[in-house]
């Protein structure tokens, strides 16, 4: 039964996507996988560390699972890993007993596998009123994906949402810059330079009101040489300007109890980035 639920909220995102638009991502994801996941890591991490800045990585449990070596790898950096489902699948297509589930599933794989975590973003970013409740009842401390919804993307700081019931949520949540680095490669092709101002951009307007600011950027992406750059101008920018870059958890827990960021930064600044496959046989695994 779950099997088939998952094959029915998969054919539904096929058809969202228009059908000849998947072959064309898979062809990118085929060119993407040509470097090893490690390599990608392993870049991204070298620039994190030159400027002292820390990475939030949401990660899809079956994906863990099937690559525990690479989690080992992950989990003796300095990084945090969050959850991002147990499959990569639209939660808004699965039943309230079926996210249950999804949920429930990746929990067991993180806590098996010995991952440390806090938060929680769902595939895609899309969540059903269900999915809201589920982040109270598994005792999320933080979401990274309702902050990408038009209403509070554009904003500068935490925020709660209403659940249904008009109670707020024990969990806190954080804007999303629209400018994730799929739509700023898949869909505007831009170059590493381009990028990186836009991010610079979007760093700025967030220091203005003493704010944050989060990415998303996909370590399957900006961990490619061609993109890398853009991650080393931002946060070449941020020490500039005295930017804060920790994990998710770390904010929330210093804001929280200080409301003002570490030392005096000028602006928070939060980098994710998805982790949905390892391998480009992870990729095709979806189909």
């Amino acid at each position: 039964m779950v099997k088939s639920s998952h094959l029915y909220s998969w054919t539904k995102h096929l058809r969202a996507r228009r059908g000849s638009k998947i072959f064309l991502q898979a062809l990118k994801m085929f060119y993407f996988h040509l470097t090893p996941f490690y390599v990608l890591l392993q870049r991204i991490c070298d620039v994190l560390e030159k400027y002292d800045a820390k990475f939030t990585f949401p990660l899809v449990a079956s994906t863990a699972q099937s690559n525990p070596a690479l989690v080992n790898w992950l989990k003796s950096t300095s990084h945090e890993i969050a959850i991002h489902g147990y499959k990569h699948v639209r939660y808004p297509f699965l039943s309230a007993k079926h996210q249950f589930l999804e949920i429930k599933k990746a929990i067991r794989v993180f806590e098996e596998l010995k991952i440390p975590f806090k938060g929680f973003r769902a595939p895609y970013n899309m969540y059903s009123e269900t999915t809201l409740e589920l982040i109270k009842k598994f005792s999320f401390k933080w979401d990274a994906g309702i902050g990408y919804r038009p209403d509070y993307r554009n904003g500068h700081e935490f925020f709660n949402i209403l659940l249904e019931g008009g109670t707020k949520s024990s969990y806190t949540c954080i804007p999303l810059c629209e400018w994730s680095d799929d739509r700023m490669i898949d869909d505007y092709k831009l170059s590493s330079e381009k990028m990186a101002k836009i991010m610079i951009y979007y760093l700025e307007k967030a220091r203005k009101v003493n704010g944050l600011i989060m990415y998303d950027l996909h370590p399957i992406r900006i961990g490619q040489n061609k993109y890398i750059q853009s991650l080393e101008q931002l946060l070449s920018h941020a020490t500039k300007i005295n930017a804060w870059v920790p994990t998710i958890t770390e904010a929330v827990d210093f804001w929280s109890k200080n409301h003002q960021w570490k030392d005096s930064a000028s602006v928070c600044c939060l980098l994710t980035g998805d982790i949905d496959n390892f391998t480009f046989f992870d990729y095709m695994r979806r189909f």
